[in-house]
């Protein structure tokens, strides 16, 4: 499947959303994106947040221009409960969800975005 052609292009936000979300649940795994400096971040409205991806396919699409250095990089559900949900919290960092070129994606809270998981 060519990146252009992902099924979760040219959907409103709304089933991105919902189908990213069974994406992640039925995988157990959702992806980021990293370079050599770690996870990659974005900045909308001020506030910064790490985009989230359903699958690598996905998250390929916006490594481009300035990201087209950075890879996915899958991580599992437990790590990201464990590890990633105090971590952004702390950080005070929102989650991007499913982010596709021109468009940011739903901006939510870490709890809210886990509590949208389970």
């Amino acid at each position: 499947m060519s990146a252009m052609s992902h099924p979760l292009l040219n959907v409103s936000i709304e089933q991105r959303l919902r189908e990213t979300f069974a994406a992640i649940k039925e995988n157990e795994a959702l992806w980021i994106l990293t370079d050599e400096h770690g996870c990659v971040m974005l900045t909308a409205e001020d506030e910064d947040g790490i985009p989230v991806w359903p699958d690598a396919g996905i998250a390929s699409l916006w490594a481009t221009d300035d990201w087209a250095h950075c890879e996915p990089l899958q991580i599992s559900l437990a790590d990201w409960y464990k590890k990633w949900v105090p971590g952004m919290q702390e950080d005070e960092l929102l989650v991007m969800v499913c982010p596709v070129p021109g468009e940011e994606g739903e901006v939510l809270e870490p709890a809210e975005f886990a509590e949208q998981l389970s």
